[in-house]
């Protein structure tokens, strides 16, 4: 009862405190809708089906996702099939190669950290002229994370949270009482795993570093975040770049590494694979997100005791917040010549069955107050170490630039990888990604102004019960 309390109150306090929500003023489903059905009926009567594609880089509810897709085209009346499509860490590179060949997905699955990015490239289509009353009023509606320019991109499904997932079998056999809470507790517990596991070709460490972007973002972000460092490199107070927060972070991972405490390939280690060789016992510590339960439920059963704990700091002080991400879920293409059709699928994922079933089965922590007050408390191992606590908060949206030359993820890797002056690293991200920043706020129209006030501690503990 606790937990279920505690996520209803997760929910009303992101739809309705963090969010910015806004007024649509799109009537319900009208001529649109209503063409939808012709179109879609006439397809149905002739005997063709209206063929539309579903691109996702999730993997964690791949196999869930999958039997939906073909419950929907097994039991819809409108003559649509559904192709899904699942990625890799090359996602968005195989998106921009579909809209550059005009083979382009109908239905996209957009995240926080992409939808602002993929909207820019016009990649979307807004849902406003699809959405009944009902639906405006079920679904958070949050500036910048799914509404632009006073347009609904997408609706939100879950959020999640980010966790240091650790063996406890590894742990018992180290020696090692307790999860580490600093940079230099993280380095001395992956070489204690590491002399405990070697012999078993185990491992302190590992991070998915075949994308540079992805390994970061599930790991140096959280741990900058909860030590008060925007997760991506931005100041809010000054609203420039400056990565100087993440110097002690790169250090202690490459220290790792140069430890031998990290497993072996990590430059071509993906996030399936990683978690594989963790659910087999070969990976002592990693950093991820909370569709990892229902990964070690179903996609690859886990053989070993496991359990997730808050992400170290830098110092054992947390001056931040864990950034609680979500907002959006799928969106329709704007290239799609089958939009109505398109709606009809997202339509059905939306369903009020599709998001409750969604929770219990540990895919995610509902972002939807009616879905979440409904919803049982998912009875997964390890889900209990996901929720919500009193380190967990949602961070502002920071300007996405694209800088010339190398990008901030790929320059720490290869620091990691072949040492050299992390500084003058540092020095050279920060002067081009704000002459950037600059350019856009330029000649894009991009909004950037510091905020003196920003307290990045003030973000914490709005979910904890």
């Amino acid at each position: 009862m606790k937990k279920q309390l505690l996520l209803t109150s997760l929910s009303a306090v992101l739809a309705f405190g963090l969010a910015a929500c806004g007024n649509s003023n799109t009537a319900e489903n009208s001529g649109e809708a209503s063409n939808a059905g012709k179109a879609s009926d006439a397809g149905a009567a002739s005997g063709e089906k209206t063929k539309i594609t579903y691109w996702t880089g999730d993997r964690h509810d791949a196999e869930f996702v999958k039997e939906k897709v073909a419950e929907f085209n097994k039991t819809n009346t409108d003559g649509i099939e559904v192709e899904l499509v699942v990625k890799g860490d090359d996602f968005d590179t195989a998106l921009d190669l579909s809209f550059q060949t005009s083979d382009s997905p109908d239905v996209i699955r957009v995240k926080e950290n992409t939808i602002g990015t993929f909207y820019k490239k016009e990649y979307l289509a807004p849902i406003d002229e699809y959405l009944s009353d009902d639906m405006k009023a079920k679904f958070p509606e949050m500036t910048d994370l799914n509404t632009f320019d006073g347009k609904r991109y997408s609706l939100p499904n879950y959020g999640t949270t980010m966790r240091l997932i650790y063996n406890k079998d590894l742990f018992a056999k180290a020696g090692v009482k307790s999860p580490p809470t600093t940079l230099q507790e993280l380095v001395d517990t992956a070489k204690k795993l590491t002399a405990a596991g070697k012999a078993d070709g185990a491992y302190g460490f590992a991070q998915n570093f075949k994308s540079p972007a992805s390994a970061f973002g599930r790991s140096a972000r959280v741990i900058a975040e909860m030590s008060g460092f925007g997760g991506f490199g931005y100041d809010f107070k000054t609203a420039r770049f400056d990565f100087s927060g993440f110097k002690p972070i790169i250090e202690a991972f490459k220290q790792i590494r140069d430890d031998g405490s990290m497993l072996p390939g990590v430059e071509s280690l993906d996030i399936d694979p990683l978690r594989a060789q963790f659910a087999e016992g070969k990976i002592g510590m990693y950093l991820s997100y909370s569709s990892e339960p229902g990964v070690y439920s179903t996609q690859f059963p886990a053989k070993i005791d496991w359990a997730a704990a808050p992400a170290p700091t830098i110092d054992g002080k947390v001056k931040g917040a864990s950034g609680f991400l979500g907002g959006q879920w799928l969106a329709l293409s704007s290239k799609s010549k089958h939009k109505d059709a398109a709606w009809k699928f997202m339509e059905y994922m939306y369903s009020d069955q599709m998001l409750t079933t969604y929770q219990e089965k540990g895919f995610g922590i509902s972002m939807v107050p009616s879905i979440s007050a409904a919803a049982k408390t998912p009875e997964v191992n390890g889900i209990e170490g996901f929720l919500p606590n009193q380190y967990d908060g949602v961070w502002p949206v920071y300007p996405s630039v694209a800088p010339e030359g190398m990008k901030s993820d790929d320059a720490f890797f290869k620091y990691m990888l072949n040492g050299g002056d992390l500084d003058a690293t540092i020095s050279d991200l920060n002067k081009r990604y704000n002459a950037a920043l600059d350019d856009a706020i330029k000649n894009d129209g991009l909004k950037a102004e510091p905020d003196p006030s920003f307290d990045p501690a003030a973000l914490a503990g709005k979910f904890a019960k």
